[in-house]
Formats: C-alpha cells, structure tokens, sequence
C-alpha cells in the first residue's frame, strides 16, 4: 500500500518519543503513551499560505493529507469568521475581544475540521467504513463526511444525547447505535470493536486514526493567527472535552513560531468546564499533575467526558503558559448564550456558553487580563442545543391583538 500523508514522516509518542511508521496506530508500543503525528515541513511561506482555497485546505502543507486533497470529495471545512466582539467587550470589561465562531462549518461545529483529516487517513488505509463514539457533534459530522467519501459510516452515542444531534447525525446515512450509559462507556466499547472482525477495515476517527484526527484542531490556531494578520493572540480561552483541541492549538501556535509565520509572542491558554463535568479543572484548581475520572451530570453534553485523556497535557499547557482551567454551572452557561446571542448575535450551542461563562469569570476573578487581546472560542451551533434555553426564551415577548391600543399596552 502506498501511503501519502504529505508531510507527516512518522508518529512520535508524546511521552517518550518513540517513533513508528505511520499507520492506524495510537497508543505507543513502548509506554502506552498517545501517539501524534510528526512533519518535515520543508519551507512554507504565508503567500503559499493565503494563495491557497478559503478552508482548511489552504494549510494543507502542514497537515497529514496529500498535496492533491483540495481536489477531493470532502466537506472542506473551515476558515470560519474571527468576529470583532466590542459589544460583548465592552459588557464584561475588555478591551480587544474576538469570538472564533466555528458554528459556521458544514455540519455547524468544529469537528468537521477533525473529521476532514480522519476521512483522509481512512482512504490511505483502506477502511471502507468511517466510525467514532461521539457525544453528538462528531457524529454529525462524521457521517456527513463519509456521505461525502462514499464510505460506509456507523457511529455511537449515550442514548440520551440531545434530539436535535441525533436527527444530524441520522439524516446523512449510516447506523447510529445508542450506548446505555455515559461517553466513556461508548469510548470503551469502540475501543473492544477495534479488535474484533467486526471492526476490521473500520476507521474510527478518535481512536484508531486519532493521531491524523486531532491534527485538525491546529487548523484553528493557523486560522486565528492569519485572521489577526499573521500574530498570536494574548490569551485564548478553549473548551476542554477529551482536551485535544486545546493540546493542537498549542501544537499549532508553536509550529507556526518555528516556521518563522508569526513572530514569538507570548500568549496564554485558559481551558473552560461545565461545573459537572470538570475533572481537569479540579486538578488545576488542587495543583495536581494527574486528573481524576467523573461520572457527567450537565447540560453541555458536546464536553460531558469524564476521563479526558488529554486532560494531563491540558494541565501541562495552562501553567506552562500562565493560564488557567476554570468551570461554570448549568445556569452560568444558559446565562453566557444569551449574553453572546444578545450582545454579539452568535447563537452558541452549551460548549460556547461554557467558554463565554469562563470568560466572564475570568475576568471578575481577575485571572484574565482586560487589557489583552483575547480570542474565546465558541465551536458549535445553538440550535443543536435549543432544549437548554426553553421556557421564557421559547416564547413571544407578548402576545397581543392586532391594534396599536394592544401593542401600547403591551410595550
């Protein structure tokens, strides 16, 4: 089989080094760390950069995927818009605010960025058939872009995810199987049908092929930096889920130093929660190095994982750059989507409630700078997630006659 990952030369395992072939391989054979892709970039220019497609694709020299994908059937995915957030600014007090607004994408979240590089990977490998264990979002996103590779697609979920993610993922195609239990349980169950016939010629995006999968969240991070006109932000503030998107931002922001794209600034990364799912906020908030499992209890659904395993490079990352791991409960994340719906008329789905409610505690709490440019990521669409704001927001501001003497009563 000819391989053509462009230039991805190996994967290297992130704690001890070890390097292997590039294959669908993901735990090292040596000390079972995580494996990731490692590059010969070669030299690459920002006017290679911006000559190339308004997606992700534009960044193709320095993703695992041939020089020729932009000309395959795929959902290219991203160049979302980075919005000049003054009103959202100006309510919680800070100076330079923009909000990455990945609802934009073609399933509307950021995991068709992921995804794009997993479908790539499985038509190296030969897989027929495109899967994951997804806490909704992905699943969405995956069969659509098998629908799009013409490849088979079957993907599992906790049975009780949000109705509005399911109908996405099902209308596309494929099987959606429904797991009793919680995400970690789903993840546990894909990890079991890896290694059985069933599962043979199956690529699983996050878990078999998540070394060229994660590699899409760096895309964020070229994005944000080619966006503010080829610098890094002051602080950025990410949800944390598994924590891998935060981990490849990282991963981004320091390739595109090493290349000589951007010039080495500092910046800082704040990882966001949902109170009842926050494991890696605890650890931060305890000054530990390991983070402990949780079982979920909260409306962000998209970050319910209760054993992320990033969660000790996330740790890593908000210290080693002088940021923070914060959470905020259910009603602080409904409050944050209103706020940034009614202030900025971005509807985020629960994840950007979460990263907007971090916001604003950071700030109050004085652990974010006002001054600073700062970036909040909101990753997916709101009405993915409608059921969290029903009640009062579901329902007209009046109901009146048709008169004028009713509508002045009424206002």
């Amino acid at each position: 089989m000819s391989l053509d990952f462009g230039p991805a030369v190996a994967l290297t395992c992130r704690e001890c080094g070890a390097r292997y072939p590039l294959g669908p391989s993901f735990a090292c054979l040596e000390c079972f760390g995580p494996l990731e892709a490692a590059y010969d970039f070669g030299n690459v220019t920002r006017a290679d950069i911006e000559s190339g497609p308004a997606n992700i694709w534009r960044y193709r020299s320095l993703l695992p995927v041939p020089a020729d994908v932009a000309g395959k059937p795929n959902m290219n995915p991203g160049w979302t818009k980075l919005v000049k957030a003054g009103n959202l600014g100006q309510t919680l007090g800070i100076k330079s605010l923009y909000v990455k607004d990945d609802s934009g994408n073609p399933t509307h979240s950021f995991k068709d960025r992921v995804v794009a590089m997993a479908v790539e990977a499985a038509r190296n490998f030969g897989f027929h058939t495109l899967s994951c264990s997804s806490t909704g979002n992905l699943a969405g996103a995956v069969t659509a872009a098998a629908a799009r590779a013409g490849l088979d697609a079957c993907v599992f979920i906790p049975a009780n995810l949000e109705a509005a993610k399911i109908a996405m993922a099902r209308v596309f195609g494929g099987k959606l199987i429904g797991i009793e239990g919680t995400y970690d349980d789903v993840n546990r169950f894909c990890s079991e049908l890896i290694g059985d016939p069933l599962g043979d010629k199956w690529g699983f995006t996050n878990i078999n092929l998540r070394p060229y999968y994660a590699e899409g969240s760096k895309t964020l991070a070229y994005e944000i930096a080619e966006q503010l006109g080829w610098r890094l932000p002051e602080q950025i503030i990410i949800p944390i889920a598994s924590g891998s998107q935060l981990t490849k931002i990282d991963k981004g922001f320091k390739e595109l130093v090493a290349l000589g794209l951007v010039e080495d600034t500092p910046y800082k990364i704040f990882g966001a929660q949902a109170a009842g799912c926050s494991p890696v906020s605890t650890a931060y908030k305890a000054g530990h190095e390991v983070v402990q499992p949780v079982k979920p209890d909260t409306i962000a659904k998209s970050l319910a994982i209760g054993n992320p395993a990033d969660g000790p490079y996330v740790l890593d990352i908000a210290r080693r750059t002088g940021g923070a791991v914060e959470d905020v409960t259910d009603p602080e994340i409904v409050a944050a989507i209103k706020l940034l719906a009614s202030t900025e008329g971005i509807f985020a789905e629960t994840a950007g409630g979460v990263t907007v409610g971090v916001l604003k505690k950071l700030v109050e709490t004085g652990q974010l700078d006002p001054e600073a440019e700062t970036v909040v990521l909101n990753t997916g669409d709101g009405l993915k997630t409608l059921d969290v704001i029903t009640g009062e927001s579901a329902q007209p501001t009046a109901v009146i006659r048709p008169s004028l003497d009713a509508f002045r009563a009424a206002v």
